[in-house]
């Protein structure tokens, strides 16, 4: 069935059928989903999966890990090219790779990573000129992808090497949301299929290939790799080598594409918001004053930080955290049975008017105090809650200030921006006008 309303179906939950909009406009879809009851039930090609929205569904679904596990298809198809990593793996292998991974995003070791972040964003805008047009989606991502290839590999990579990594991941990231929605993509022997299985091989090649030149060297060189490669488990084992590939690829994931989400839609947000941008500009003058910021200049930037909270309530990164039940239960009053894929749609619960009136406003000062309970979840929620929240937030924080103490950007393109489909909520390209700021102390 696939209609444009909502119908009843047996038990009372809605029904619905999307899959274009889903694959082209993802948004749009969610949109239409408010008011249909929660769950939602919504068949996607061959399937059918139940969406939550309401807080306290969303905490049973994420709480209740035996329940709900990060098993089936989707998984599968996310497995494929994440590897068995810490954001994909299934309850059974998540408290050891947690227990590997946790030390290095230890806030010890913050300050470190602040350094690299400040310094790859200086480079980043040290290249751009004024009256330039640039793709501040792709200039984000770029920036993320450097400080993520930095803080693992800190001896760095040939450049080469790290351009084919990069384009690499673009074409995983861009192409690994749609076979998830529609598996039959990858068995259809299309240009597009050909073109993500030479990315696939090109980013496991890379990455074996910079393990094994660490194995190699054995040289501690104080960055994530180091640190996993010296990880032992509560049985004093080390990751495999696979496993170890797998986090590789996980983290690079987590440190790029979430990051430079945040920060590619806090840019478009801030310069569609005069008062706010105002609001920024007035902070960094007071604060880093032109120049690139630093991590001592954390406590003077609290609200460059609360943009990028309101950044991250309104197009959350993960924005679909999705679940399988491993036996028949209940979910509000409705049966579901073993292998149903549950989506808990951060999207919606960020947008839930009960929670944060007038939601669809940007507004920075909502985060002057603490969000409500359960209802801001940009980084998961419990056990899988990502470990490197503070990481990104750090990040984005740093190159939002960088940013907007010497620039003023302004969008060069008509029309709205409408979002990629990826696993990550990314903004589609977005050209924007540089104006170097004459009335800031850098001008």
């Amino acid at each position: 069935m696939r209609t444009d309303r909502p119908v009843t179906a047996p038990g009372g939950v809605p029904l619905l059928g999307h899959l274009p909009a889903l694959l082209t406009r993802p948004l749009d879809f969610l949109d239409t989903l408010p008011g249909c009851g929660d769950p939602v039930r919504v068949r996607v090609g061959p399937r059918e999966m139940y969406v939550v929205s309401a807080p306290e569904l969303v905490r049973q679904v994420l709480a209740d890990r035996a329940g709900y596990d990060r098993t089936g298809p989707l998984y599968a198809k996310i497995r494929a090219f994440l590897g068995n990593g810490l954001a994909s793996c299934p309850r059974a292998d998540h408290r050891r790779l947690r227990r590997i991974v946790q030390p290095a995003f230890q806030p010890a070791l913050l300050p470190h990573y602040a350094a690299a972040m400040t310094d790859e964003a200086a480079a980043l805008t040290a290249g751009w000129r004024a009256g330039q047009v640039v793709d501040v989606t792709h200039e984000a991502f770029r920036l993320t992808t450097a400080v993520a290839v930095r803080t693992l590999f800190s001896a760095g990579l040939e450049p080469r090497a790290a351009e084919a990594l990069r384009g690499a991941l673009d074409v995983l990231l861009r192409g690994i949301y749609r076979r998830v929605v529609l598996p039959a993509a990858d068995l259809l022997p299309t240009p597009a299929r050909r073109t993500y299985r030479r990315a696939l091989a090109t980013w496991h090649a890379g990455v074996a290939a910079i393990i094994a030149d660490y194995r190699a060297r054995g040289i501690d060189r104080g960055d994530v790799l180091s640190l996993l490669l010296a990880a032992r488990d509560e049985d004093g084992r080390p990751l495999g080598e696979r496993e170890l590939a797998d986090q590789v690829a996980t983290l690079v994931l987590a440190g790029a594409e979430t990051t430079s989400s945040a920060l590619a839609w806090s840019l478009r947000l801030v310069a569609e918001h005069p008062e706010v941008e105002r609001a920024l500009h007035a902070e960094v003058d007071a604060g880093p004053a032109g120049a690139p910021a630093r991590w001592q200049d954390l406590p003077q930037l609290p609200y460059t930080a609360r943009v990028i909270s309101e950044a991250l309530r309104l197009y959350p990164p993960a924005w679909a955290i999705s679940r399988t039940t491993t036996r028949p239960t209940e979910l509000a009053g409705v049966r579901l049975p073993a292998g149903a894929l549950v989506v808990c749609c951060l999207y919606l619960l960020q947008r839930r008017p009960e929670l944060f009136p007038d939601p669809e406003r940007f507004d920075p000062d909502r985060f002057a105090d603490e969000p409500p309970r359960g209802g801001y979840l940009p980084f998961g929620s419990g056990a899988t809650r990502c470990p490197g929240d503070r990481f990104g937030l750090t990040e984005a924080t740093l190159a939002l200030a960088t940013v907007a103490g010497r620039w003023r950007l302004r969008p060069a393109g008509t029309g709205p921006v409408r979002p990629v489909p990826r696993l990550v909520l990314s903004p589609g390209p977005q050209p924007m006008l540089l104006d170097e700021r004459v009335s800031g102390p850098a001008g």
